[in-house]
């Protein structure tokens, strides 16, 4: 086919005075995210509208290249970073550039008849309204009204007369009787239109559309299992049967605790980063939310029946269907799993200040507090690997250091010191890690050695779980499991109420004074090296004390996260990935605790997108981390560009508002950061490999309060 037949086949140039009608909106729609969309682009020299078949993803860069001005695809590629340059940044462009998706919500009937996208009132209630695909009417007063969202890409800098005049274009040409909202791409066009009265242009916010989304992939994947619906946490904590791993657990937000299992479906909504989520990737298991799984899994009568569950990262929903349990009438078998953990080295060592350790120390300190020394110290010392991450190429570009130049104030040609020294500088004024200092895995060993009865339970526990293994050729059985739990939490019960050796006391006591003396309040948290492993999170496993006041508290606190190892959930889920019980220890990291006004968790990658390279991903709390990581609130949810720049909420969560604009422009500040720790992190010389990093705000400057590798590769 010649470049001009394609022109024809899949293009719908129109000129003034023609409109889009959702005919042939349907005709030229691919579908992204679970919406149908078309692109668009408008050409203000030749004043037509072109409406684009996007069916199969052409870029709009290539179309306009192509389509409209002839150019090969070998000069795009040659001039690509200039011409993206002129149709993005441009303030004179000759070319607009956007999408329209096409989005359906519930509405009585004679609401329908009247709805215009003109109006404030109908401004009101589409932008309060789900946003998802069609579905059928189930009610005769009911029924489905469309309406259509304008936005451009992330980065375009369009100012407020260019959206108004795009907007007001693009509206010209399409069916008056398709409501037509205009979607801000970023935080700097949503200031844009707050400008603009609604009655003039209607608007959308991207929060008000995810957040009520019927379906949001977390983790692809596919299982046959049988599925266990609950319709809250106490009916799931009432029932007798517990979870095992050949069921799917479907429950409006699945608890941090739940055991090891085959498939998620929340039917909330839920943040990717929450403990549960992680560990989900962690464990390769299909999950998604699904706010009209328990309606649908009614009409079909699945509950409690074996099915085939099915998630796929750019589907439109999960897929669920009726299927033979195994023929034997069991679950399938626990997949035979061996995490490699390097063995605690249990030399004795010194309490020692976190600023002392590096990364190779995780074998004595643990994971965490290795990674907090390593942060420490890149704070003061600096990295060569800052640049990593955009060294990198990406086709048909070399590398991405002139974007990086941009984020930090520089010309697109200062060469590679400039941006190091620069990357330095950012790093050092915004970001900070509290002082803190930690117990190593030998003063742990020492506490369990100075009590005979501890020994003794520790041994019974070791015994169990090889009897148990043994019996059952990967995990142990029901009863087996029960005598476990029992042990683990005798062992517990010892470690809580033990008295430590006062030469253990006074260890710990002398480097309180000396290394955190004026903290009023310090958090015990836990650092072990069975964490932060490939197939093995651990997320949420082990405890943290927060809000601890005093030496003796301290004492307690310290014991409870010793303690924490030994969970039964801990002990059970390590056994399953192979990793023995006497391969474990337990650091402790005791860090001055900061007073943060906001605080969250981010991951140097697009869990939502796996594809996505730009982005990072963060969840805010205007109360607490813990509210993040827990499941137990709805944080806000942002996407930051860390190549052209710019930030867009995602969800609101639970928040009353987004975030005030100096605190936005600080967590851009800390996206851009974070891709320099991921490429100090990376494993490799790919600098691919995501980061999650704890973090709280307070001032103006950003506490970085664990960083660990985030598990997205199962994408």
């Amino acid at each position: 086919m010649t470049r001009s037949d394609r022109n024809e086949a899949t293009t719908r140039p129109r000129l003034a005075g023609e409109k889009l009608t959702i005919q042939e909106f349907s005709r030229l729609a691919g579908r992204v995210g679970g919406y149908p969309y078309v692109k668009i682009v408008l050409d203000r020299a030749e004043s037509v509208l072109h409406f684009i078949d996007s069916s199969d993803g052409t870029l709009h860069v290539r179309y306009i290249a192509c389509e409209i001005l002839g150019m090969s695809l070998d000069e795009l590629a040659r001039g690509l970073d200039s011409f993206n340059d002129d149709v993005y940044r441009n303030p004179g462009r000759r070319f607009y550039l956007g999408t329209l998706a096409l989005h359906t919500r519930r509405s009585p009937a004679d609401q329908v008849a009247t709805a215009t996208a003109t109006t404030a009132a109908t401004t009101a209630a589409t932008t309060a309204a789900a946003a998802t695909t069609a579905a059928p009417a189930t009610a005769d007063d009911e029924t489905d009204e469309a309406f259509l969202s304008l936005e451009t890409v992330d980065v375009d800098t369009m100012s407020q007369d260019m959206l108004r005049f795009f907007y007001h274009r693009v509206r010209d040409h399409i069916d008056p009787s398709l409501p037509l909202l205009l979607k801000p791409a970023n935080h700097r066009q949503e200031e844009y239109v707050a400008g603009i009265p609604e009655s003039e242009m209607p608007r959308v916010l991207s929060h008000e559309l995810y957040s009520t989304a019927s379906f949001v992939p977390l983790n692809p994947g596919q299982a046959h299992g049988r599925l266990r619906v609950f319709r809250s946490e106490a009916e799931y904590r009432a029932d007798p049967e517990p979870l095992e791993w050949h069921d799917i657990v479907v429950m409006p937000r699945v608890p941090e605790d739940v055991p090891r299992v085959s498939g998620i479906i929340h039917t909330e909504h839920t943040t990717p980063l929450s403990h549960i989520n992680v560990m989900a990737t962690g464990w390769r298991i299909p999950n998604a939310v699904g706010t009209d799984a328990l309606d649908r899994i009614d009409r079909a009568g699945l509950a409690g029946r074996w099915v085939r569950y099915r998630v796929d990262a750019d589907g439109s929903d999960f897929h669920l269907e009726a299927a033979q349990p195994h023929t034997d009438g069991a679950g399938p078998t626990p997949p035979a799993e061996r995490v490699a953990v390097d063995r605690p080295d249990l030399t004795p060592t010194p309490i020692t200040v976190l600023s002392g350790l590096r990364a190779g120390d995780h074998v004595r300190f643990g994971t965490k507090a290795a990674n907090l020394g390593e942060l420490t110290h890149l704070l003061q010392h600096g990295s060569p690997r800052w640049l990593g991450f955009y060294r990198v190429p990406r086709p048909p570009r070399d590398n991405l250091l002139r974007y990086l130049a941009r984020q930090l104030g520089l010309p697109e040609d200062a060469d590679e010191a400039e941006l190091a020294d620069a990357a330095q500088r950012l790093v050092k004024e915004y970001a900070q890690v509290p002082r803190g200092i930690v117990l190593p895995f030998s003063l742990q060993q020492r506490f369990l050695d100075s009590s005979p009865e501890l020994r003794d339970a520790l041994g019974r526990l070791d015994s169990a779980l090889l009897d148990g293994t043994s019996a059952s050729a990967t995990a142990p059985g029901p009863a087996e499991t029960t005598r476990i739990g029992e042990l683990c939490r005798e062992a517990q019960r010892l470690i809580r109420t033990t008295s430590l050796p006062d030469p253990i006391r006074t260890e710990i006591d002398r480097a309180l004074d000396r290394h955190l003396y004026g903290a009023a309040v310090v958090v015990v948290r836990s650092s072990s090296n069975a964490e932060d492993l490939p197939g093995f999170s651990a997320a949420g496993l082990y405890e943290s004390v927060a809000n601890i006041s005093g030496t003796d508290a301290v004492l307690d606190a310290v014991r409870e996260v010793w303690a924490s190892l030994l969970s039964p959930r801990a002990v059970l889920l390590r056994q399953q990935a192979g990793i023995p019980l006497d391969h474990c220890g337990m650091g402790v990291i005791v860090q001055e605790q900061v007073g943060a006004a906001v605080g969250g968790v981010l991951v140097t990658c697009n869990p939502l997108s796996p594809q996505d390279f730009r982005n990072v991903y963060l969840n805010i709390s205007p109360r607490s981390v813990t509210e993040v990581v827990s499941g137990e609130g709805a944080p806000l949810q942002y996407l930051c560009n860390t190549m052209e720049g710019g930030s867009r909420t995602l969800s609101l969560g639970t928040a009353a508002a987004d975030l005030d604009a100096a605190t936005k422009d600080l967590v851009g500040r800390l996206a851009l950061i974070s891709r320099l720790l991921q490429a100090h992190f990376a494993p490799d010389e790919s600098y691919a490999a995501p980061v999650d990093i704890e973090w709280a705000i307070e001032d103006d400057r950003v506490s970085l309060l664990q960083l660990r590798p985030f598990r997205a590769a199962a994408r």
